[in-house]
């Protein structure tokens, strides 16, 4: 089955060299598409120097900053209209471990979405403070309470999906990004009746560059739930 992995990716250039030869060194197999908003630092520079002697590596280079949900679902349709069977996507800042990309391949062969979660056993984050570790898992509990999804992490982004349950999505109709895009994303192929599966990871947080994590992330995906609740009971 033809696999790629989709990393979106700003301001990036310290890690992305290292998170391509990560992950094609634990699955050689596999493809990677970098999905870049024209980072300032070079980030797409390094992508396209890699692509010059590795025919996996493959760059989608955007005009600008246009978010993290867009970026994911343009490199959803190129990895539908390239005809891949699997496709993960995954942090370019390690804070998701390349090493378990080859557990969601196998994962895979049996469920139709695989998320990676904190939560499923446990907490399992490294290096975040206590404030933000409460935010995000209060915003679980949030979630799980107004939606009803049975998903213990639904804001995670390390996720791998069989390409039929992706093509099921209608992306023009996604504008969230952030928290409220994994959220949105989870919640429209549970409601398809997709085989959802979670299966533990450990989040370690970024060592190299900044987060993009802002205030507006998280009132964005505090109004989603509700959205997505009415929207699916009144269709």
């Amino acid at each position: 089955m033809k696999s790629i992995v989709v990393i979106p990716t700003y301001n990036e250039s310290g890690n992305v060299e290292k998170i391509i030869s990560a992950v094609l060194a634990v699955a050689p197999e596999i493809n990677i598409l970098i999905v870049d908003d024209n980072s300032p630092d070079g980030t797409s520079t390094l992508v396209e120097a890699m692509m010059k002697t590795d025919t996996r590596v493959r760059l989608l280079k955007r005009p600008g900053k246009l978010g993290l949900g867009t970026a994911y679902c343009e490199g959803f349709r190129l990895a539908l209209d390239w005809g891949y069977d699997i496709i993960i996507e995954m942090d370019a800042d390690f804070s998701h471990n390349p090493e378990d990309v080859p557990r969601f391949l196998e994962e895979l062969k049996r469920s139709d979405v695989v998320i990676g979660s904190r939560y499923s056993n446990g907490v399992n984050v490294v290096n975040w403070p206590l404030r933000r570790l409460i935010l995000s898992y209060g915003a679980n509990l949030y979630t799980r309470i107004i939606t009803g999804m049975p998903i213990k992490d639904a804001t995670g982004g390390f996720k791998g999906f069989r390409a039929d349950v992706l093509k099921q999505i209608d992306f023009s109709k996604i504008h969230s990004n952030g928290y409220a895009f994994q959220i949105e994303m989870n919640y429209r192929l549970w409601k398809s009746g997709a085989k959802i599966k979670e299966i533990p990871i450990v989040f370690i947080d970024r060592t190299s560059g900044t987060s993009k994590m802002s205030r507006s992330i998280v009132y964005e995906a505090v109004f989603l739930v509700w959205k997505l609740k009415f929207m699916f009971m009144f269709k």
